[in-house]
């Protein structure tokens, strides 16, 4: 929409007209005349070119420069579509485990058995659509630990880094001490209210430099609350030599050392067996960590003004042309003029 920034400006608009008729009007002197013999013919050829239209031409584009020189004082802008600037957003770190126990297919999905990863790209990304307002990124980790996607308000961004991830990319061992540190090293220098993260893996610590523990309590010391999230069914049906067995995929998750971490930092610990209580699990921490409302609006404003000023100048500019060279004017009526004498 359009707007002005000093729409007062329009009240200038009748002030030519006000000076044309309040001031007093210039007297002539009546200077002696010369007579001329052949005045009726030099009147008959140019009376085409004194019209009553070039008469008035003047005043009329005078009128039309000054209207658009009004026009660009008053400021004219355009506004555009407001836009929402997030209030205070939270700093919002995923740690996603990728080892190679993430493609154990003990998840369902749509009536789909599906690997572990699957389920949580598949879900994930849904929660991460939900953090609008809110700074993510992500971390995924296996035998190392890499930085995937710094702190980015482009949500879609992070969901396709999960999406591309694989299994078995950054190694098949669970470096959980080296993930933690890692989210620490990005998240210790933000706003104390804004540490967050939020990791889920299915194992337990067995590569990297640094221990879960010593990992915790460094998260502890920079207010970094940490949410932990045990993933894998707690049973499962394989194929054996005397006929199918069960077996539980997730024995080697480690949930008193993810307990350890949350409860230090002030998380929380969850439990997902399956891809229902990841999603309760999922809206549980929207709860717990809630998106910032956007309380603050702007709308982009574009000036205008240059048009109006510029159209003006050009109309000045070829007014101004047109009087220094007169004769471009006048050519044509003084061929005619010429052929008429010859006539």
């Amino acid at each position: 929409m359009f707007n002005f920034s000093a729409p007062w400006i329009f009240l200038s608009l009748p002030l030519p007209l006000l000076v044309w008729f309040l001031s007093p009007a210039v007297k002539t002197a009546q200077d002696q005349a010369l007579y001329l013999p052949f005045f009726q013919q030099v009147k008959f050829l140019f009376h085409k070119t004194r019209s009553l239209q070039h008469q008035w031409r003047p005043f009329i584009l005078a009128g039309f420069i000054w209207v658009l020189l009004v026009f660009a004082a008053a400021g004219p802008t355009w506004l555009g579509d407001p836009i929402a600037l997030p209030q205070e957003a939270r700093s919002l770190m995923l740690a996603v485990d990728i080892s190679g126990s993430m493609q154990i297919p003990d998840m369902s999905l749509g009536g789909q058995n599906i690997s572990r990863l699957e389920a949580v790209q598949a879900l994930g990304q849904h929660f991460i659509q939900q953090r609008q307002g809110d700074r993510l990124g992500l971390i995924l980790f296996g035998s190392k630990a890499y930085l995937q996607t710094p702190l980015t308000f482009d949500h879609n961004t992070v969901d396709a880094m999960l999406q591309d991830s694989s299994v078995g990319l950054a190694g098949e061992l669970t470096a959980l001490g080296d993930a933690l540190g890692l989210a620490v090293k990005h998240l210790k220098d933000l706003p104390a209210q804004n540490r967050v993260l939020i990791l889920l893996t299915d194992g337990a610590s067995n590569s990297g430099h640094l221990s879960p523990t010593d990992a915790a309590e460094l998260a502890a010391q920079y207010k970094i609350k940490i949410y932990t999230i045990g993933f894998g069914a707690s049973s499962l049906t394989v194929p054996g030599f005397l006929g199918p067995r069960t077996i539980n995929p997730s024995a080697d998750l480690d949930e008193s050392s993810l307990k350890a971490i949350a409860d230090k930092t002030g998380g929380e610990y969850f439990r997902a067996k399956d891809t229902g209580s990841l999603n309760a699990i999922y809206q549980q921490l929207n709860q717990l960590e809630p998106v910032e409302q956007n309380k603050i609006q702007y709308r982009p404003q574009t000036a205008l003004y240059p048009w109006p000023l510029g159209t003006a100048f050009l109309i000045a500019f070829a007014i101004l042309l047109q009087r220094a060279f007169p004769q471009l004017k006048f050519k044509s009526h003084k061929t005619t003029a010429l052929n008429e004498e010859s006539v």
